[in-house]
């Protein structure tokens, strides 16, 4: 395969691009329960807007990171896993910045033209919170090369990937108490998952010289964040599961089974290559989150 192809299926992590539309349309779907109006037509659009706005972010991390990415103390860990050929195309000279940053306009501006195509006030809403998510990332990748007690930044830039159901989700609903419970559930979620990335990758955060979660505490106390949010995301799900149907239903409490595992092999094994193992667990208790939520709405109508 051509070399410069290869740089940017990495660049984009193609391999988990069919994840994003899919936990993008789960909001959708949920909100067509609620609201009505569901059309095949529109759930494609959707899941266009899932697909695009995502691989904008995507690209964006890597660019904005572009320079910091030239120190890899330990390139064989999590670059290995998230990108499908090893490679960190922008850092290793693979495609240029600006190149890169010209991918990041088109994958934005079509996420927008098609956001603006969604009836009013919903192409308000989902313009906006796609700036903020683009927006927070800048600020999160910024903001953790500074020294710091708390990592702030990461709590903050973790509501960009909590917030993304919940835009599939406006685009045919409004802001309501279930667009609210889909983002407490999600949220500790996502922290919890960055806190097992940041645990895989310690060593190369800490020669980079960012302030992460091990490098602010330390990993035994990054283990202890992984399971207590995954706690509290479990107490959401008790509330969340509320406003879903029983394949949905079930969709959460076999990924809840998943992420218990994937916490009781970190906590024993206490090694980077140990969470490196079960990070996947966590994307498939996603993917059974999105496809339940979605299979139970589709059933439904």
């Amino acid at each position: 395969m051509n070399t410069t192809l290869r740089a940017y299926i990495d660049l984009v992590r193609l391999q988990f691009s069919f994840a994003w539309p899919l936990l993008f349309c789960s909001g959708y779907l949920l909100a067509t329960m609620t609201y009505g109006g569901f059309e095949w037509f529109m759930l494609a659009k959707v899941a266009l807007i899932g697909f695009f706005g995502f691989e904008a972010g995507m690209v964006l991390n890597d660019y904005v990171d572009r320079e910091i990415d030239r120190i890899d103390a330990d390139p064989g860990l999590l670059t290995k896993y998230w990108r499908l050929f090893g490679t960190r195309p922008l850092p290793a000279g693979l495609i240029p910045p600006g190149h890169a940053l010209a991918l990041f306009c088109v994958l934005a501006g079509i996420a927008a033209v098609l956001i603006l195509t969604l009836p009013y006030p919903h192409s308000v809403y989902v313009l906006l919170i796609m700036a903020y998510c683009f927006a927070i990332e800048i600020f999160y990748q910024k903001e953790k090369g500074i020294p710091q007690v708390f990592p702030f930044p990461q709590v903050i830039g973790r509501t960009d990937f909590a917030l993304y159901p919940v835009a599939g989700y406006i685009c045919a609903g409004l802001p309501n108490m279930t667009a609210f419970l889909y983002f407490i559930f999600f949220y500790p979620f996502a922290l919890a998952h960055l806190g097992v990335n940041d645990l895989i990758d310690e060593a190369n955060d800490r020669a980079r010289g960012l302030r992460t979660i091990p490098t602010i505490y330390d990993a035994e106390r990054t283990r202890y964040w992984i399971a207590g949010f995954t706690i509290i995301h479990a107490m959401m799900a008790v509330l969340f599961i509320t406003r879903l149907e029983p394949v949905g239903q079930a969709g959460i409490y076999a990924g809840l089974v998943l992420l218990v595992i994937a916490n009781v092999v970190i906590l024993k094994y206490k090694t980077p290559d140990a969470a490196l193992k079960v990070l996947p667990l966590f994307h498939v208790a996603m993917v059974l989150y999105a496809g339940g939520i979605c299979a139970g709405a589709l059933l439904a109508l």
